[in-house]
């Protein structure tokens, strides 16, 4: 793709046309090393959505029902108006690196309502439970014109604090339990979340799930209030996706809390923190291609990974031989 096809393609995505956003994902989602250049020359023609959208992070225990609270929550969006996208990453094969990408047949009513892109993408083996490129994706999207994204990750674990790290509300969504739960869900997380949603608050699980919101309401309040939040967040809440429980009560707290990061300044900071990071480790991604695709340094690499593994040398040790030549190769080219 040259500069004139990457600039047609971003006018067609500015002005909202559906086949565009799904190409332009296509070729930031790429490996491809053509299609890795034409994605960069295309984000270059995007410029930054005013006002800002509202970017969500989702993530739960399996089974909790995501994609059902996603579908409920989004159907009442999208009743408003506007665009909404929801990015939702699904685990891929670790032989075979295949993903079943579900999501989107779980979320059929949504998928069909006018304004709402979804987008599942296989996490391919990356950590923090998104997408390699769920970043790049998230601004293709709102320069669709999304005003909301909700961005799903594969499910709760030691890694799944990432998606926080590139949203404005990060939501953390529980099925009714006991301590044993409670116990299960790593403190990171806890400590990232801005909300948690106590999920399937209906019929027999009621009570149980009002028992869950105590627990955590309880343990909320052993935790830090992020600076410049209102009082009363981090909150725990009971929702129900199937009888729509508690979502308007959710989704006015997610509003609330965004509106006073804005205003307090804190959803800028957050935001120019967030693009330094993705700097910082778009260097260390691309410094490790590079890496591997010089034969020498490859070679070399694979030699010091040996010694390491023989315990003749010391990993930190290697590890500063071979970025010294490196600079090396830096300072002579």
């Amino acid at each position: 793709m040259d500069g004139e096809e990457a600039a047609a393609l971003a006018e067609r995505l500015l002005a909202g046309d559906r086949r565009a956003l799904a190409r332009a994902i296509t070729l930031v989602e790429s490996t491809r090393a053509d299609h890795r250049e034409a994605a960069r020359a295309l984000l270059s023609r995007l410029p930054p959505r005013e006002p800002a959208a509202l970017r969500v992070g989702l993530s739960g225990t399996p089974g909790v029902g995501k994609s059902s609270f996603i579908e409920a929550l989004g159907l009442r969006l999208a009743e408003a108006g506007g665009r909404l996208a929801v990015l939702a990453v699904d685990p891929s094969s670790a032989r075979s690196g295949g993903s079943i990408l579900g999501d989107k047949t779980r979320m059929e009513r949504l998928a069909r309502a006018p304004g709402v892109f979804i987008r599942p993408s296989p996490s391919q083996a990356a950590l923090g439970g998104v997408g390699r490129r769920t970043r790049e994706t998230i601004l293709v999207v709102e320069a669709w014109g999304a005003e909301t994204v909700i961005v799903e990750t594969v499910g709760v674990g030691q890694s799944e604090t990432l998606v926080a790290e590139m949203t404005d509300v990060f939501v953390l969504l529980l099925a009714p339990a006991g301590g044993d739960e409670l116990q299960g869900v790593k403190r990171g997380v806890m400590e990232m979340a801005d909300l948690i949603l106590v999920n399937k608050a209906d019929g027999g699980l009621e009570a149980a799930a009002m028992r869950t919101r105590a627990d955590y309401a309880g343990a909320l309040r052993l935790m830090r209030r992020k600076a410049g939040d209102p009082e009363g967040f981090p909150s725990a809440a009971c929702v129900s996706a199937l009888t729509g429980k508690g979502l308007d009560e959710a989704w006015a707290d997610v509003l609330r809390l965004a509106a006073a990061r804005r205003e307090g300044g804190a959803f800028a900071a957050r935001r120019r923190a967030q693009a330094e990071r993705w700097f910082a480790e778009a260097i260390e991604t691309g410094l490790l291609a590079r890496l591997a695709a010089d034969p020498a340094l490859s070679a070399r690499r694979g030699a010091l990974a040996r010694a390491v593994g023989e315990g003749r040398v010391a990993p930190d040790v290697a590890a500063e031989a071979l970025l010294d030549e490196i600079g090396a190769l830096g300072r002579r080219g």
